[in-house]
Order: C-alpha cells, then sequence, then structure tokens
C-alpha cells in the first residue's frame, strides 16, 4: 500500500459511501488472493490465469498467432447514428467518442497508434466504459502511465467521462480523473448547451463487483430528460429501460475477439442474449450499443472480429437507412 492509499480511501468513501467502497474493496482483495493465495471469489472464464496461456499454444501452433496481433491493431472506425425522441435542438448531432475496454498496457505499442487515429475524430464528447487495464490484478500503474498520454491526445468541448470495469481497481479513480477523466461512480454527469441538458449516468462495474446502482443514480432525474448510460457491460438492460434510460452504451464482451467466420463469438462472458453483445440494438423503448472494444483481453490477438473506435451521431430525427 502506498503512503497515499489511506486519503484516497477516505476521500472514496465520502463519494461513495461505506458499503459500496467496501464491497468493491472486500471483492478485490478476494480476487487477488486467487493468484497470490486463496479466494472464493466469483467464477468468471475470463479470470482463469491459465486460459490465455493454452489459448496461446493452440494458436502459436496453428501458425496464425502473429496474424492474430496484426487484427489486433486494426482498429475500425465504426459511426452510429441514433435517434433519441425528445432530443434538444442544440444537440442535434452531437458526437460521442466512445472507447471500451482499452486495456492499453496490453497494447503492443501501449497506444500511440489509437492515439494517431483519433487524432483525426471529430467528436463533442468522449466516453470510456471501463476496463483501462490489461490483467484483473496487481499493479495497474503501467495502464495509468500509458492512459496519460491517450487522455491528452484527447480534445473535445465536453470532456472526457468514464466508469470502471471488472478489470479496473477502484484505488485507479484518483489517478485516472488526474489524467483529465471524470469518473462517474454511480453518478451523473449534466452536458449543458444553449439552456437545455442532457444527463450522461455512469454505473459502477455490473459485471463482476455487482456495485453498480442504476436506482439511485437515476433519481431526481424527469422521465422526459434524455439520459445517457454508460455501464461496463449489457447484463442490466432491462432494469435500464425500465428506468427510462434513452441510450445504453456498454461493452466488456470485445464481440467474442476469438470468433467464427461472420463475427460470431465463441464465448461472450457476459449473462445476457447474443442479440445485445455487438453492435447496435434496441430493446423496448430504449436503443443500445456494445462495443466490440478497442483493446483486447488474455491475449493480444484478435480473429473475424476487429477493435473499434466508435462515433455515436446523435439525432431527433429518424435515421436514414
Amino acid at each position: 500500500m502506498s503512503a497515499n492509499q489511506p486519503y484516497i480511501f477516505e476521500g472514496l468513501q465520502r463519494r461513495i459511501g461505506k458499503s459500496h467502497l467496501a464491497r468493491r474493496l472486500s471483492i478485490q482483495v478476494d480476487h487477488s488472493a486467487k493468484y497470490f493465495g486463496k479466494g472464493s471469489g466469483k467464477f468468471h472464464w475470463e479470470n482463469i490465469d491459465f486460459l490465455p496461456q493454452v489459448l496461446e499454444l493452440l494458436i502459436k501452433a496453428s501458425g496464425f498467432f502473429q496474424k492474430g496481433e496484426r487484427n489486433a491493431e486494426a482498429y475500425e472506425v465504426v459511426e452510429v447514428d441514433v435517434q433519441l425522441e425528445g432530443l434538444p435542438k442544440p444537440f442535434e448531432n452531437f458526437r460521442i467518442l466512445h472507447l471500451s475496454d482499452i486495456h492499453i498496457d496490453g497494447m503492443p505499442d501501449l497506444g500511440n497508434r489509437l492515439i494517431r487515429i483519433i487524432g483525426n475524430l471529430t467528436y463533442d464528447l468522449c466516453v470510456l466504459t471501463g476496463d483501462f487495464r490489461f490483467h484483473t490484478f496487481g499493479n495497474y500503474e503501467p495502464s495509468i502511465k500509458c492512459m496519460k498520454k491517450l487522455a491528452a491526445s484527447i480534445k473535445c468541448r465536453h470532456g472526457i467521462l468514464g466508469i470502471l470495469g471488472n478489470h479496473d481497481f477502484v484505488e485507479m479513480v484518483p489517478e485516472l480523473e488526474a489524467c483529465g477523466i471524470r469518473m462517474l461512480l454511480n453518478e451523473t454527469a449534466t452536458i449543458e448547451r444553449e439552456g437545455t441538458a442532457i444527463h450522461v449516468l455512469g454505473l459502477d462495474d455490473a459485471h463482476f463487483y455487482g456495485v453498480d446502482d442504476l436506482k439511485n443514480t437515476i433519481a431526481g432525474l424527469q422521465i422526459n430528460e434524455i439520459k445517457l448510460l454508460l455501464v461496463h457491460s449489457p447484463e442490466i438492460i432491462p432494469a435500464a429501460a425500465r428506468a427510462g434510460v434513452h441510450y445504453y452504451l456498454c461493452g466488456h464482451t470485445h464481440g467474442g475477439q476469438i470468433c467464427l467466420p461472420g463475427k460470431i463469438p465463441i464465448l461472450t462472458n457476459a449473462n445476457c442474449p447474443r442479440a445485445y453483445v455487438s453492435g447496435a440494438w434496441k430493446y423496448q423503448n430504449m436503443a443500445g450499443y456494445t462495443s466490440r472494444g478497442t483493446g483486447s483481453s488474455g491475449l493480444a490477438v484478435r480473429y473475424c472480429c476487429p477493435p473499434e473506435i466508435t462515433v455515436h451521431r446523435l439525432s431527433s430525427r429518424p435515421i436514414s437507412s
């Protein structure tokens, strides 16, 4: 523990409450113990430490490993148009840069190519939907160092909003905010333009830590106010629709990362129907989008599932096909 950590925890407790912080820290400690001792923890395929090693051996044996590494840096810029009924006129054509599952310290070039591509894009707001580092335990300082460089390259009027994923420790929040990223821990950011506003709600991780709190986060907002929800995974879609969310942005699944031809995922690592594990979707009156991820997890390889940099354009008008 660094000398500053007790003060970090004190600040986080004042911000998110004792119960939220205690639950996250308890699971973090238990999860880390699985690698350095004993721990119970939740079972998730992506947290099995030997699985990437087995996959690496199999892929190298097939002779396709280097191709997978090249694929992991072949970013696809995806432009998504979404109609939101009741969107205030000043937000017409509002553009949101969406990066998810960056795992930046696992990128072979530590994000340099990503930075160059982003430099050619135009957007009003940037949102980051969790998983900043490659591993789920241990030292996170290498990822913070890389995120500082990435955040400095992101230039937009309304700044950068972020949430934590299942790879991220809560202690990372102050350091990510020092990089210029406003982290939302079951909190809301209001974006204002010409006397009108939209709200961006950001939840803590619902997939592994289970510390999301949509009910309290959305409390106080009017049903007709535009609400964009940042969640790490697509696993609380029904609850978000019932709460009156207009647009749900998430990632976590990597679109499968290692897919069959046609981008058909072998594993999704998310407790939701496959219709919601990649790309644009609709659930009742709520629109949504699940990013395939900008980085890679477990192994820095991809097959039939290119990494993506997403730009969402908001409109109140019907989107032409």
